[in-house]
């Protein structure tokens, strides 16, 4: 059975940091393409980084500040959350890719590209 679980969620102040955690199973991650999203109260799950090839790709209101990584062994991806504000606070998914997904520096992830979502994690960002 295919599950992804996110974890690492929590609530920090501004300008501090956060890990998020994907970690899977019943399939190897090193095979996808790997979706992080989030969704805010009140609105649609919006794309927030996809890698492919070994290269990660962010949406503008997070360049520079998230990283993504990956520990093949763990079968885990990690988003490294810096310089957080109060609006990144969502709850953040990550997913895998369904066949051919648009990812690279001039798309924004959709999550209709992806599957094998998990419950999420809940990033709140506030003083």
């Amino acid at each position: 059975q295919v599950q992804l679980v996110e974890s690492g969620g929590g609530l920090v102040q501004p300008g501090e940091s956060l890990r998020l955690s994907c970690a899977a199973s019943g399939l190897n991650l090193d095979h996808y393409v790997i979706g992080w999203f989030r969704q805010a109260p009140g609105k649609e799950r919006e794309g927030v980084s996809c890698s492919i090839d070994g290269t990660s790709y962010f949406v503008e209101s997070v360049k520079g500040r998230f990283i993504v990584t990956r520990e093949s062994a763990e079968n885990t991806v990690y988003l490294q959350m810096n310089n957080l504000r109060p609006e990144d606070t969502a709850v953040y998914y990550c997913a895998t890719n369904v066949g051919v997904v648009h990812c690279g520096d001039f798309y924004t992830p959709d999550p209709r590209e992806y599957r094998n979502w998990g419950r999420g994690t809940q990033v709140t960002v506030s003083s």
